[in-house]
């Protein structure tokens, strides 16, 4: 494995984390909590933001407008039967779901569940540094590379571990913030 190979991996990493992070709920509305809805359309299990326009028309609101009218109760189905803890209001052409203030046990859970995705982000970029330290110990024992340019490339490959776990610890921060601001 090589350095860059490593790099673009533990980028993916920290963008995978940001994605999990932005499905947990803060105070105020986003599109992006619906992210892992699934809606069974048709037999086939389909992402909710490829069945519908999503908007978040104020702080407190989310609305979803399913591109084909008949899939309104089958989509307001699948937000019900989902981890997303909301209760949708169908009106006929759209689909309402009001987000409700969050009390602070609910914020402490959800730093929680923050934390957690952040360590599993941490772990993850942990063991892209060990398959690639594994890769340059191989390359260094078959004499393809020097001790030197070994020992070297493991120093370049902590630096972007601890570049890219700060970056996670960033991101946790911020979403922290996000959670516990009133």
């Amino acid at each position: 494995m090589k350095l860059a190979e490593a790099e673009s991996t533990m980028q993916k990493t920290v963008e995978s984390t940001q994605r999990a992070f932005n499905t947990i709920r803060t105070g105020r509305a986003n599109g992006s909590l619906l992210d892992k809805v699934l809606v069974d359309y048709y037999g086939t299990p389909t992402s909710l933001k490829s069945l519908a326009n999503i908007s978040t028309p104020d702080a407190t609101t989310i609305l979803i407008q399913p591109y084909d009218r008949s899939s309104l109760n089958i989509v307001e189905k699948a937000i019900s039967l989902s981890d997303v803890g909301l209760t949708p209001s169908n009106d006929g052409t759209v689909i309402r779901l009001n987000i409700p203030p969050l009390t602070s046990d609910r914020r402490k859970e959800f730093v929680k569940m923050a934390s957690k995705y952040a360590e599993e982000g941490r772990v993850a970029i942990r063991n892209i540094r060990r398959d690639a330290i594994d890769a340059i110990r191989k390359q260094e024992k078959n004499a393809e590379i020097p001790e030197d340019e070994a020992r070297d490339q493991q120093d370049k490959l902590q630096k972007l571990t601890n570049k890219y776990s700060s970056r996670i610890d960033e991101l946790l921060a911020e979403k922290e913030k996000d959670i516990t601001t009133v």
